[in-house]
């Protein structure tokens, strides 16, 4: 960061919202883009997950919003899956809130998230799951889908409502 002082004063969410844009110069923006993002998407990655049955569920607020945009958890659940199961190759699935303020799911490859400009769907992250291979493959060496099951056992569903009431108010969760 030496080299470009303007970037030092921007936190790891201004620096992947940045990632795309003129803010970041195109000599660094692929050490940020691949190194900010991988930063940022494991910190909150290891957010949204805790022990077995160690979590109430979806908030009241959160249910609406979830039935509101998929008709049902079960549902949101199904295109969730099908997001991660789908990423072709190394990268990540998210559940977010888009511009509009309803909620969204979608992919991103590699290191990319969805408050990149370079997502195809931006929008702030409530929930995320690593679909890289060093993520599952240990234990469930290639069957994703039955690793994308299992990870709605661990979800921190207190952590995803405070990321969802951030996001609401328009604020990027905290790593």
């Amino acid at each position: 960061m030496d080299k470009f002082p303007e970037l030092a004063s921007l936190g790891l969410a201004d620096l992947n919202k940045s990632v795309g844009t003129d803010k970041i110069p195109k000599d660094i923006a692929t050490v940020i883009r691949n190194h900010g993002g991988g930063h940022w998407n494991h910190s909150f990655f290891w957010k949204v997950m805790t022990a077995p049955s160690d979590t109430n569920g979806a908030s009241t607020e959160l249910k609406a919003a979830i039935d509101s945009a998929f008709g049902s958890s079960d549902e949101m659940k199904t295109k969730f899956n099908a997001a991660a199961a789908s990423r072709f190759g190394s990268g990540w699935a998210w559940l977010g809130v888009k511009a509009d303020g309803s909620l969204g799911v979608t992919s991103t490859p590699n290191q990319d998230n969805p408050l990149q400009t370079v997502a195809d769907d931006q929008m702030i992250p409530v929930l995320a799951l690593d679909v890289w291979e060093h993520a599952y493959y240990l234990k469930y060496q290639n069957r994703r889908p039955e690793y994308i099951s299992a990870f709605w056992n661990v979800v921190n569903w207190e952590q995803v409502n405070a990321n969802f009431k951030d996001a609401k108010a328009g604020n990027v969760p905290s790593v």
